[in-house]
């Protein structure tokens, strides 16, 4: 009988943490619990440790250390909180790390697991988008791991194996187009936040669910896939595809199209992070082809939906553009999420943070954190001017 492989899971409260969950659940056998760790959910991430016999839980905000102990008072499971246990979680010596903090707050701790050698299933987006080349460089030297969780990478990584760069003439995102596919700038004037977090077909977090809303998501998961592929900006395109059934696609020299396709569920890519290279049994909902009838497709409209544009211009001009991109949309959005700004504001205040700040030669993480930082202020003096 095999041993269990030892997990951890950073983000454990957010969409992609309880996705974990429920799969380290049903796979008890296989799987047991590290260390677990929360922004600010005090009562969820202390059930879900006790839930899952872990063997620590940190509390990103240090305020509620003492509410966490109490919450896990006799049960054993060492608190901790703040940053520095957050990378005091990700040094511990798990199999594997799920990456699933949101924003540029995961780099430090995904950094930390990558360090150690760790296989990390990565779902921080932002940790490639803010410093790729950094950290590709960082799992090259220390024989770490990455395997991606969103859905897209994961079907990339899926079919594209190591087929080598030459082989391969396109990779072919796919993005849903969320809520607004169809509706004009006129219209998307006026949207609301509850129009904006009421994703079609996934079930995202707030923030991700933004992001998908104004095709942020897909820009930067551009990114993401250029640091995670050997394939040049050029070859990588984005397709909108609705019914989110085809994840992503490559197409090699011989004219073959390999896809991954599968329900819109993110316990699938989840699933195969933590069981490669092997597959393990998850309860998501089937295809049922009859029923799906037609799969449609469509060229993405970067002037209803100008962060992809944007995305692709921080790809090119590289450095610290995607940093003051990432930042800017982060502060962006949360604006939004409390209706300090209309919906189309948010990439035009990305837009005006870029060509304000500009990109300058990334040399080291220390820069990125205070790109970050300065990018941080400079959009929320954008957001009170507006």
């Amino acid at each position: 009988m095999s041993l269990k492989k030892s997990v951890s899971v950073f983000g454990v409260t957010g969409s992609i943490g309880t996705s974990t969950v429920d799969i380290l659940k049903s796979h008890a056998d296989k799987y047991s619990v590290d260390a677990v760790t929360a922004h600010r959910n005090v009562e969820a991430l202390a059930q879900i440790a006790r839930d899952l016999s872990a063997k620590f839980a940190v509390i990103g905000d240090p305020d509620l250390y003492e509410e966490l102990c109490d919450a896990l008072a006799g049960s054993g499971i060492e608190a901790g909180a703040g940053e520095s246990a957050l990378i005091d979680a990700a040094q511990r010596p798990s199999d594997i790390v799920i990456a699933a903090i949101v924003g540029a707050a995961g780099l430090k701790p995904t950094l930390a697991a990558i360090r150690r050698g760790a296989r990390v299933g990565l779902a921080n987006k932002e940790t490639l988008v803010c410093a790729g080349a950094l950290m590709t460089a960082e799992v090259a030297q220390h024989g770490a791991t990455l395997i991606p969780v969103d859905s897209e990478h994961s079907a990339i990584f899926q079919v594209l194996e190591d087929r080598p760069e030459h082989q391969v003439d396109r990779i072919l995102l796919t993005a849903s187009g969320g809520p607004f596919r169809e509706w004009s700038l006129d219209n998307m004037k006026s949207v609301t936040r509850a129009q904006a977090l009421a994703h079609p077909n996934w079930d995202m977090g707030a923030k991700i669910s933004i992001d998908s809303a104004t095709m942020m998501n897909k820009g930067l998961e551009l990114i993401e896939a250029w640091h995670l592929f050997p394939v040049p900006e050029d070859k990588i395109e984005i397709v909108v595809h609705p019914q989110s059934v085809v994840h992503s696609m490559v197409e090699y020299c011989d004219g073959s199209v390999l896809a991954q396709l599968g329900s819109p569920d993110m316990r699938t890519p989840i699933a195969y992070a933590l069981a490669w290279p092997e597959r393990i049994k998850v309860d998501v909902p089937r295809l049922d082809f009859a029923t799906i009838g037609g799969l449609n497709f469509q060229q993405p409209d970067t002037e209803r939906f100008p962060a992809l544009r944007l995305a692709r211009q921080a790809l090119q001009e590289g450095g610290t553009l995607p940093t003051v991109l990432n930042g800017a949309n982060e502060v962006a959005v949360e604006a939004f999420l409390r209706d300090q700004i209309g919906f189309l504001d948010v990439a035009g205040i990305v837009e005006t943070v870029m060509n304000k700040i500009g990109s300058h030669r990334l040399t080291d993480l220390e820069q990125v954190f205070e790109t970050d930082a300065m990018v941080r202020r400079e959009t929320a003096a954008c957001i009170a001017a507006v």
